[in-house]
């Protein structure tokens, strides 16, 4: 007996007017699962989740919570969990009560207020302050808040809508690590909407890259990045070169055995570089850039200027700006694009 998906998104319209900001998107989440809406401003993501909440409703489509039809209960019946970009905390009440906000309009008793409040405070770390204002804490400590509150309705699904966007980078890498490790504590099932590609790749268990209100591609982190299925995704998730046409970039993929290609691709990670003579391309260092555990070596070649990652590069750099070096690179790792965008794969 096949088990459904607990969130399931079918045929999922919305336009606002002229402007179609969603247009037959598909996808399922299982239960558990930290699900990920990736993509630039303006793609749905946003509006996807606000319909997943009930804050506005869809043009057409269906949105089932374990088997049940969303679209025909309010936003307040639907036992989601919200955690937003502004926080979104009640200044003037104390961090106990801002977590504890949800639980009076449902009737819960005080003691298991007191109790289920407790739970949430432990969490999110936040248990010695929970008699403070939030206006003498961080932004960290506002935003483990607002976690904790929508955690403390034990929903049936959690979403948060670009929650760490208005902290600083360091916070932000912290704050992400703790948010993956309560969901996969309490096991709800959570719907991350967010334009950094690092922080989804470090968090989700699957990922969907959205653009201009579709699906680009759904799945893992390592199949979203390792394994693009349009020039879209490649070009959103992570870095890549792209090979100008012409005589030198065709004699570079000679090899790879794939037809109908329009663009190819590389990831910086997959080049190599080597002294003049040793490789494939043969090109100048036109910038190199320093950043600790790698450097990024930027070379004009006949195929364009391409990107090299150099891991752990030491103290002294090895090139510098205008040396001659050579690329080298496996043609396994190329990628190859219609001219449609969509991935081509070898035919032998």
């Amino acid at each position: 007996m096949t088990v459904p998906d607990y969130l399931e998104i079918k045929s999922a319209a919305k336009s606002f007017g002229s402007f179609v900001a969603l247009q037959g998107v598909d996808l399922a989440v299982e239960r558990g699962e930290f699900f990920t809406l990736l993509g630039p401003s303006g793609c749905g993501k946003t509006t996807l989740l606000r319909a997943i909440a009930g804050f506005n409703d869809l043009t057409s489509g269906e949105i089932l919570l374990d088997g049940k039809d969303l679209r025909r209960v309010p936003p307040h019946g639907r036992d989601i969990g919200m955690v937003f970009q502004d926080y979104a905390v009640f200044p003037h009440l104390s961090v106990f009560d801002n977590v504890a906000f949800g639980l009076k309009p449902r009737k819960v008793p005080a003691a298991e207020i007191k109790t289920r409040v407790a739970a949430a405070l432990a969490a999110v770390h936040l248990e010695s302050l929970a008699d403070r204002l939030p206006a003498a804490m961080s932004g960290g400590q506002q935003q483990r808040i607002g976690l904790a509150r929508a955690m403390v309705i034990n929903p049936r699904l959690l979403l948060m809508d670009e929650p760490l966007s208005n902290l600083d980078a360091k916070l932000r890498i912290e704050l992400r690590e703790e948010i993956r490790d309560i969901q996969k504590q309490v096991d709800i099932a959570t719907i991350y909407v967010t334009h950094d590609q690092e922080e989804a790749l470090a968090i989700s268990d699957r990922i969907c890259v959205m653009s201009a209100g579709h699906i680009e591609q759904i799945g893992t982190p390592q199949q979203i990045y390792g394994d693009p299925q349009t020039r879209f995704v490649a070009e959103f998730v992570g870095t890549i070169n792209l090979l100008a046409p012409g005589s030198a970039a065709d004699a570079l993929v000679a090899t790879a055995g794939i037809t109908g290609v329009e663009r190819w691709a590389v990831r910086p990670e997959r080049l190599t570089l080597g002294k003049p003579g040793e490789g494939q391309l043969q090109g100048t260092v036109s910038r190199y850039t320093y950043l600790g555990r790698e450097a990024h070596v930027e070379v004009d070649t006949p195929a364009g200027r391409l990107v090299v990652q150099v891991a752990n590069p030491g103290v002294t750099a090895a090139t510098v700006v205008g040396d001659a070096v050579s690329l080298r690179l496996d043609p396994a790792a190329l990628l190859a694009f219609d001219a449609n965008g969509k991935r081509v794969r070898a035919t032998r």
